[in-house]
């Protein structure tokens, strides 16, 4: 599996969300999926971590997980593509806004 299926699925994408805000106890993690039992929400963390999105440390009794920045950079770079065509898309709207605003006070 990759990062790209790894984020197809909407369980995981919450999983990475709660992530975004700092680490989380697995225990944490466990909660912010109400729904799914834990061994469930620890099959997803294990797919988090074996694609390289999330890294986990013992902190006495408990999994500590967190973001692994490094690992969304395949997404980032996937991405970069159409941030790059949107931007020239704004660009273009914004000139076509201020040449109708232009018209409009002249």
């Amino acid at each position: 599996m990759d990062v790209f299926e790894a984020v197809a699925e909407p369980n995981r994408r919450t999983l990475l969300d709660a992530l975004a805000d700092g680490e989380r106890t697995a225990g944490e993690l466990v909660a912010v999926l109400p729904g799914l039992t834990q061994p469930t929400v620890s099959r997803h963390l294990r797919v988090l971590r074996e694609v390289g999105l999330v890294e986990v440390r013992p902190q006495a009794q408990r999994r500590i997980y967190a973001l692994r920045a490094d690992g969304l950079v395949a997404i980032d770079d996937w991405i970069e593509r159409f941030r790059r065509y949107w931007t020239g898309h704004l660009d273009a709207l914004e000139r076509h806004l201020e040449r109708r605003h232009g018209e409009a006070d002249g």
